[in-house]
């Protein structure tokens, strides 16, 4: 971000950035839970850090048409720490983003804060400028509806990181072998498939099978895929081969896993997110 220079009675460039620099990853994060694109809320960081050198001011929230996976090392916690990992990975994975942008603006404002960041009633009250029975109605009504989407973060049994790993290998391998009875080993009974932007979603191993071999497997070499992590779950980068045969970014694919395997597929076909995950 290029900061306005250094005026009489303000602080220089780099007395700025030295005392805002390591809230960034926390507010980028914090940014993403509220609304669902890393690519807003990388630019409302930006804004909240211009608008923080001109006068602190609270940070105002929008919709997304699509929810976009982010990439691990943007919001997760530089900490070694286990629990303050397991923690972000938990208020970041993908469900329950996703069940988060079903929540009208205020109600999703005070999940996170009361929720996630565990602030006190009283003290999101005086950042909503609401009074504390407001902010416990709006809670109860969120969890209600998270409950209603049945996408809590609970339902979820997590794998070991090289169960996960390896659950990522095998799904890659078997994409880019144009594999069906390989993908069909990895998913669990009720897995579900879904692909933005497209407005169709599959459940079921039975049904979403059948779409991937005849719609989107192709042939041995039609994908390239590169494993990453979103949202705190194993993730690749899919790349495309064209009619030139050279491969061109497609987007990036976020898996669920369980114990017993591969519990939702989420393809995010938007080929500026590569990018954003360092590819």
């Amino acid at each position: 971000m290029a900061e306005p220079s250094a005026v009489p009675g303000e602080p220089d460039d780099v007395g700025f950035s030295q005392a805002t620099e390591p809230f960034r990853r926390e507010l980028l994060a914090h940014c993403y839970r509220m609304l669902g694109s890393i690519h807003d809320a990388e630019d409302l960081v930006q804004e909240t850090y211009l608008r923080a050198w001109r006068a602190p001011v609270e940070p105002a929230g929008a919709d997304v048409l699509w929810l976009e996976p982010a990439p691990d090392a943007l919001v997760m916690p530089g900490s070694a720490d286990p629990a303050a990992i397991v923690a972000a990975r938990a208020g970041l994975r993908l469900a329950l983003v996703a069940s988060w942008q079903h929540l009208p603006p205020k109600q999703r404002a005070v999940l996170v804060l009361r929720d996630v960041l565990a602030f006190p009633a009283t003290e999101v009250a005086v950042m909503l400028d609401t009074t504390t029975v407001s902010v416990k109605s709006a809670l109860q009504r969120a969890r209600a509806r998270l409950e209603e989407l049945a996408l809590a973060d609970g339902e979820i049994a997590e794998p070991t990181a090289p169960q996960a790993r390896a659950l990522l290998d095998r799904y890659i391998a078997a994409f880019e072998n144009a594999d069906a009875d390989a993908l069909e080993q990895l998913l669990v009974d009720d897995a579900t498939l879904e692909a933005t932007p497209l407005r169709t979603w599959f459940t079921g191993r039975t049904t979403c099978i059948p779409f991937l071999r005849d719609h989107l497997l192709g042939s041995p070499g039609t994908w390239r895929m590169l494993p990453t992590s979103a949202n705190g779950q194993p993730a690749a980068a899919a790349y495309v081969r064209d009619q030139d045969g050279i491969y061109r970014p497609y987007g990036i694919c976020v898996l669920t896993v369980t114990d017993a395997g591969i519990r939702r597929i989420t393809s995010f076909g938007d080929p500026g997110l590569v990018s954003v995950f360092g590819f």
